[in-house]
């Protein structure tokens, strides 16, 4: 199975954020969302970053005074990609050994083509899984 087949099922949607958004704004709209992570973007193609839970979490233990920051204080700004044409057990390698949640697909010009989360990547895993048990059934009762 490939990347594309997960987006073409949950939708090729990505909520970005401007860098000079505050983090606190950037909070509000994770909770609306119900978002693990917001891709940071000036024109919502171009990838400049990207601010996980655990990005906020980490600037918790000084405080709160981070909230009044551009998020662009907060963010990653190297951040690990992947294409539509990936198979979805080398992003699931990737995730594993990475410790990443999140990634970010981009196209074949790098412009933002879709997210993909390590729940999106597990229920892929399991629908497949669940397919090929389908399949060996009804082999075995022919």
């Amino acid at each position: 199975m490939r990347i594309h087949e997960i987006l073409r099922a949950k939708g090729y949607d990505v909520i970005t954020i401007r860098p000079q958004a505050t983090v606190a704004e950037m909070l509000k709209l994770m909770r609306d969302h119900n978002l693990g992570a917001v891709v940071v973007s000036d024109d919502g193609r171009r990838i400049g970053g990207i601010v996980t839970e655990r990005d906020v979490v980490r600037q918790l233990v000084d405080g709160v005074d981070f909230l009044h920051l551009p998020v662009a204080e907060v963010m990653t700004s190297e951040v690990l990609t992947c294409e539509p044409g990936d198979s979805v057990q080398s992003l699931m390698s990737t995730m594993t050994n990475r410790r990443i949640r999140h990634l970010p697909v981009v196209d074949d010009r790098g412009r933002l083509a879709g997210i993909v989360s390590i729940g999106d990547v597990v229920k892929s895993h399991i629908t497949q899984i669940e397919f090929e048990r389908d399949q060996l059934e009804g082999y075995v009762t022919r």
